[in-house]
């Protein structure tokens, strides 16, 4: 008889907002503990033929939603497999409850000043981009950014695990990962 326990150690989902590192830290978390690796985002854009900035513009937000919570469900079934999330992700209560019961939810966490950092150049995020794709103005993008973060970061703390992730060593972030995931991986 399989646990509930088992079932969930066999997935461990990478959360966070966008720009926190996940796509970048899970595939040498998932080659470190010998588990496969999915990137959410990327499986999209790979099944719709277009980036995700240009669904949103094409098909809006509310058909990538429905596409990731389709994603999500099929790798919910897959065993030994790390999933980059999208910043987004839990804010569906479908994806939540699914991610939640299947896996080991991991939140890479960073301050929102270096999150502002490390996006503010970015025009690949549809939701700090105007309707056209461009970049959004500075004083804009961080009121943006902001009511983002302040949405879905109490989403965030309901991870399993909770790790603060390095600025500018992603090493050591996979570090840490690894580190605080044993106990759940025994």
């Amino acid at each position: 008889m399989t646990s509930a326990a088992t079932v969930r150690r066999d997935r461990v989902y990478l959360t966070g907002f966008m720009g926190s590192g996940k796509s970048t830290v899970g595939p040498i978390l998932a080659n470190t503990i010998g588990y496969g690796f999915v990137d959410v985002d990327r499986t999209i854009e790979e099944a719709e033929g277009v980036t995700i900035g240009e669904l949103f513009r094409l098909r809006g937000e509310e058909f990538f939603r429905l596409r990731e919570r389709e994603v999500i469900e099929r790798f919910s079934h897959r065993r030994k497999l790390v999933v980059a999330l999208g910043g987004g992700a839990l804010v569906d209560p479908a994806n939540f409850e699914t991610i939640t019961t299947t896996g080991i939810v991991i939140y890479l966490r960073l301050p929102a000043e270096a999150l502002l950092k490390r996006l503010q150049h970015r025009e690949d995020r549809p939701l700090l981009t105007d309707a056209e794709g461009s970049r959004l103005p500075d004083g804009e993008l961080r009121e943006r950014m902001e009511a983002l973060y302040r949405a879905r970061e109490p989403l965030y703390a309901k991870a399993d695990v909770i790790v603060d992730a390095d600025e500018r060593r992603v090493g050591v972030t996979v570090d840490r990962v690894v580190r605080s995931l044993a106990p759940f991986l025994r």
